[in-house]
């Protein structure tokens, strides 16, 4: 399975680059991450507990970074066993380019293969779980990033006074039972 896609994450290459080689912030990105140790330099082991259509399997292994070259691009590849669930092995190709207003554009191609009886469960399955697992973390990595998002930009603005007459045209029926 290979999958191309890209994520705008709203910070500055070199703190998107420090995340990638953030054990802590890995762990908290990739589903289903129990433990994960070790350095960039030296590679992770990590523990993940996956369920892939009937199959749930917990799988050891180890990622390592290579390829480095600060701060624009590296790549991470994987392997992991899964006792008699098989074997997930993967990687990621990821390029980071600077944009306008100080956010990274984050490119990223990912291939994956699996064996053993994740295997069997047939291409559509493992690829759709695959694609998943790859949204998710870079989903999750674009939050992780970015930090936490201030509560009031989600809010609805402020209401007007209830004698303003802008709050009866904004709210339809609603304004005009507020300020009856």
């Amino acid at each position: 399975m290979k999958m191309t896609d890209s994520q705008t994450i709203d910070a500055p290459p070199d703190r998107v680059w420090a995340a990638l080689l953030d054990p802590d912030i890995l762990k908290a990105c990739v589903p289903g991450c129990q433990e994960m140790t070790g350095s960039a330099e030296e590679g992770f082991d990590a523990v993940v507990v996956q369920k892939v259509g009937p199959v749930k399997a917990t799988f050891k292994g180890g990622v390592t970074l290579e390829d480095m070259v600060e701060p624009s691009s590296l790549t991470i590849t994987g392997e992991g066993k899964g006792g008699a669930a098989g074997f997930a092995k993967g990687g990621a190709d990821i390029r980071l380019e600077p944009i306008e207003g100080g956010g990274t554009e984050l490119h990223y191609d990912v291939e994956a293969k699996v064996g053993g009886k994740l295997a069997q469960l047939g291409s559509r399955i493992i690829d759709g779980f695959a694609k998943k697992m790859a949204d998710q973390f870079f989903t999750d990595f674009k939050e992780a990033v970015e930090g936490p998002k201030d509560v009031m930009e989600d809010a609805a603005p402020e209401t007007a006074e209830a004698g303003d007459e802008t709050t009866t045209e904004k709210k339809g029926w609603l304004g005009r039972l507020v300020k009856s």
